[in-house]
C-alpha cells in the first residue's frame, strides 16, 4: 500500500511539473508574440491553453503526428491543422474518381488537406476535359500531360487561344514559317509568329 501511495505521489507531482512547463512554455510563447502588449499575451495564452488541452484529447494520431510536426511551439496552429486533416480525410473517404484520387495521393500522400485540394481541382479539370469540343488541340494537351487533367485543361487553353489568334494572322509569311516550324504546337506557332512580325 505504501509503495502504491508512493507511486501515486511521484505521477501527480510530475503531472505538476509537466503543466507548469506548459505554461511557462506558452506564456513564453505569448510574450514573443506580442512583446509590448500585455492585453494580447493573456489573450495568446487562454487561446494557446485552451487549444492545447484540445490536441491533448484528439483521437485521430496520424493527423496529431502531421499538426505537432508542422507547428511544435503553437497550439492553436496544431488545432486548426489538425482539424483541417480531420475534415479533409472524412471528405477523401466519400471520394467518386478512383483516377483522380491516386494523382492526389501520388502528390501528397500523407496530407489530407492538399489530397482534398489536388483531387477537387483534377477532377474539375477532367470534367472540363470531357465537355472540349476541340479534339485536335485536346489531343495536343493529351500528349503533353496524360497522367494530369489539371496541366490538360491548361494546356488546352493556351493552345486553343493560340490556335484563334493565329487563325486572324495576317502576315501570311511570317504565319507559313512559324506553321512549317512547329505545326503540332500553336502555342509556338503564336510565339514564332509575333516574333517574325516584330
Amino acid at each position: 500500500m505504501k509503495g502504491f501511495i508512493v507511486v501515486l505521489c511521484l505521477l501527480f507531482s510530475t503531472s505538476i511539473v509537466i503543466a507548469q512547463s506548459i505554461e511557462s512554455k506558452i506564456r513564453s510563447y505569448a510574450r514573443k508574440e506580442y512583446p509590448n502588449n500585455e492585453r494580447m499575451q493573456n489573450f495568446i495564452y487562454e487561446k494557446q491553453m485552451t487549444d492545447y488541452k484540445f490536441m491533448l484529447n484528439v483521437t485521430d494520431y496520424e493527423s496529431k503526428r502531421k499538426a505537432e510536426k508542422e507547428y511544435p511551439e503553437d497550439y492553436s496552429m496544431q488545432k486548426f491543422i489538425y482539424e483541417e486533416q480531420v475534415s479533409s480525410k472524412k471528405k477523401m473517404n466519400n471520394i467518386e474518381d478512383e483516377e483522380v484520387m491516386d494523382i492526389a495521393k501520388k502528390e501528397y500522400p500523407d496530407d489530407y488537406s492538399m489530397q482534398k485540394y489536388i483531387y477537387e481541382q483534377q477532377l474539375e479539370a477532367k470534367r472540363f476535359m470531357k465537355r472540349v469540343d476541340d479534339y485536335e488541340v485536346k489531343k495536343i494537351a493529351l500528349k503533353e500531360y496524360p497522367n494530369d487533367f489539371t496541366m490538360q485543361k491548361y494546356i488546352y487553353e493556351q493552345q486553343l487561344e493560340a490556335k484563334e489568334y493565329m487563325s486572324n494572322a495576317t502576315n501570311y509569311s511570317a504565319k507559313r514559317k512559324a506553321e512549317e516550324e512547329y505545326p503540332n504546337d500553336y502555342s509556338m506557332q503564336k510565339y514564332i509568329y509575333d516574333q517574325l512580325n516584330e
